[in-house]
């Protein structure tokens, strides 16, 4: 009899909420460690903040996604909400350069959230607070992109806006983070 075996697929982890503000720490050594046991393969850590590259045959994400969040809680002692992207989605969005258009200095930051889970919203996007400060250019599937301009407002809502409209079930990145997970994929 023979074994058809499943393919291997690349996938990027974004961990919610570790590391931050000295809470809920996660060395990424130990991290690495115990997604090796879950038989996630080639892992890789990026960044103190939770961005995991690994491969696995396991191709039902919301599975996945579950079981590594479920194996960290046990392992941690907190729940660790995990998002999955598989990696070409992540290289396609390198790829169209979403930012293209926007005037960068020192102040502006470029953002992108995965949700969880695809969430309505009746944000008509592109959407500019009233300040200015804040934009969403655009959403992609689970995937909303955004603008923060600091100069504008010091105390920025960012993250109540995109709350408000889309749920607390997602994770946000920084654009350059993004730019470092895609060089990683493509070595």
């Amino acid at each position: 009899m023979n074994k058809i075996e499943k393919e291997k697929e690349r996938y990027v982890a974004f961990l919610r909420g570790i590391n931050v503000g000295g809470h809920h720490k996660v060395p990424m050594a130990d991290l690495k460690k115990e997604l090796t046991k879950l038989g996630l393969e080639n892992t890789v850590t990026l960044l103190n903040s939770g961005n995991v590259i690994f491969d696995s045959i396991n191709v039902d994400m919301a599975s996945l996604e579950k079981q590594v969040s479920k194996h960290l809680e046990d392992v941690f002692g907190f729940f660790i909400p995990t998002i999955l992207r598989r990696s070409k989605m992540i290289l396609d969005l390198l790829d169209e350069g979403p930012f293209k258009d926007e005037i960068l200095t020192k102040d502006v930051r470029l953002y992108v959230s995965f949700l969880w889970k695809d969430a309505e919203s009746n944000l008509q996007l592109p959407w500019t607070s009233e300040d200015e400060s804040f934009k969403v250019i655009g959403r992609k599937d689970r995937t909303i992109l955004s603008v923060l301009d600091l100069s504008i407002s010091k105390t920025p809502k960012a993250m109540e806006v995109l709350e408000k409209h889309y749920g607390k079930g997602m994770t946000t990145r920084n654009w350059n983070t993004i730019v470092r997970v895609g060089k990683k994929l493509n070595s």
